[in-house]
């Protein structure tokens, strides 16, 4: 019997498919990706919108990062790949950090217009979505806002609360995306949870 500490070579590793966003946490995108690589025999790909490239740097994204133009460049004629649905196979949980007002509103209402809302739409219930929200305040307060939180839970995704902080705009209150800590523990314990994990 392999021992809990080691990996059993017979098993294949944990794929993460981290979706982001068009958020200004989108910032955090390299930590977010180094912090979930340290997790035991976990491999990590990245879907990002194009809003979301105006905020990190790709150079420092350590992984394979996936955008729309790579889904068209892909896909030439009948036999070839499909990446959004090739994505959602290979995932065994995708995490949406950070998810902004506007995919948020997309998700809750099954648009798919884009790389990450195509992965989304076709995703697998039996398989974990935990999500994000990242927005100013007064667009986290707007009514709609709840509705639509409540809506991607009825589906079964497991939300990661906003928190209260100074924004980078200025305001003072909650909308800001969870800390990196928060995302990485709240994803090892659902790896956990579902038998996914090198230590499970």
């Amino acid at each position: 019997m392999v021992p809990k500490t080691e990996m059993d070579p017979m098993q294949k590793n944990t794929h993460i498919l981290v979706g982001v966003t068009g958020s200004v946490a989108a910032l955090k995108l390299p930590i977010l990706v180094s912090e979930l690589l340290k997790i035991p025999g976990v491999e990590v790909r990245v879907v990002t919108t194009e809003n979301a490239k105006h905020f990190y740097n790709p150079q420092e994204v350590p992984v394979t990062l996936y955008s729309d133009s790579d889904e068209w460049q892909l896909w030439k004629k009948r036999e070839d790949p499909v990446l959004h649905i090739d994505l959602r196979r290979w995932a065994d949980l995708l995490l949406v950090a950070p998810l902004d007002a506007n995919t948020l509103a997309k998700m809750a209402n099954g648009l798919c217009d884009n790389l990450l809302t195509c992965v989304i739409r076709a995703w697998d219930l039996s398989k974990p979505l935990l999500f994000c929200p990242a927005m100013n305040t007064a667009m986290w307060e707007h009514p709609i806002t709840a509705q639509q939180v409540d809506q991607l839970k009825s589906f079964g995704y497991v939300e990661i609360p906003c928190i209260v902080k100074k924004l980078i705009c200025g305001d003072e209150g909650r909308g800001a995306m969870a800390e990196v800590p928060t995302i990485v523990a709240k994803v090892k314990a659902i790896l956990s949870e579902r038998g996914l994990s090198a230590h499970s």
